[in-house]
C-alpha cells in the first residue's frame, strides 16, 4: 500500500493547506480507489478540512482558538502546569486535543472526494516556526 511523508515548514500559528501534495500521491499511486489516511506525527499541531475559498475562514478560526485557548502567560491560564516549553506549548496541546491528528478522505477515479470548498490543512498552534511531519497512506 503506497505510503508517503510530507514534511510542511510552518511560520508560526495558521493553516497551512497541503490539498495539492495529497492530491498529486493519489495521483502517483496509481489507484483508482481506497482510503487515504492522513496522519501528523507531533502533539502541537493538528488536521482539518476546511474551507479553502475565502481567506476570512481561516482568520476567524485562528481568532476564535485563540480566544479559546490563550496563551499560557494570559492571567486566566493561571491554572496551567506544563510551561517549560514556553506559553505557546500547553495551549497548543489543548488545541490539538480539541481537533484531530488523523483524518480519511475516501478516494474515487484516482481523487480525493473532498467538496468544492474544502481543502487539507495543517494547523500549527506553535509561535515559532516548526518542520511538521504528515504521514499520507492509501489503503484499499
Amino acid at each position: 500500500m503506497p505510503q508517503t511523508i510530507l514534511t510542511l515548514s510552518t511560520r508560526g500559528q495558521g493553516l497551512y493547506e497541503f490539498t495539492h501534495q495529497a492530491e498529486a500521491f493519489v495521483r502517483a499511486s496509481g489507484r483508482e480507489e481506497g482510503l487515504l489516511t492522513v496522519f501528523v506525527r507531533h502533539t502541537s499541531c493538528s488536521l482539518l478540512i476546511q474551507e479553502n475559498a475565502d481567506p476570512d475562514v481561516r482568520t476567524d478560526l485562528l481568532a476564535f482558538f485563540r480566544r479559546l485557548v490563550p496563551p499560557a502567560s494570559d492571567p486566566d491560564m493561571g491554572w496551567v502546569v506544563h510551561r517549560a516549553e514556553g506559553p505557546d506549548d500547553m495551549p497548543a496541546h489543548i488545541k490539538a486535543a480539541l481537533t484531530q491528528v488523523s483524518i480519511g478522505i475516501p478516494v474515487a477515479d484516482g481523487r480525493l472526494m473532498l467538496g468544492t470548498w474544502q481543502g487539507l490543512y495543517l494547523f500549527e498552534h506553535r509561535d515559532r516556526p516548526h518542520r511538521r511531519e504528515i504521514v499520507l497512506h492509501l489503503s484499499n
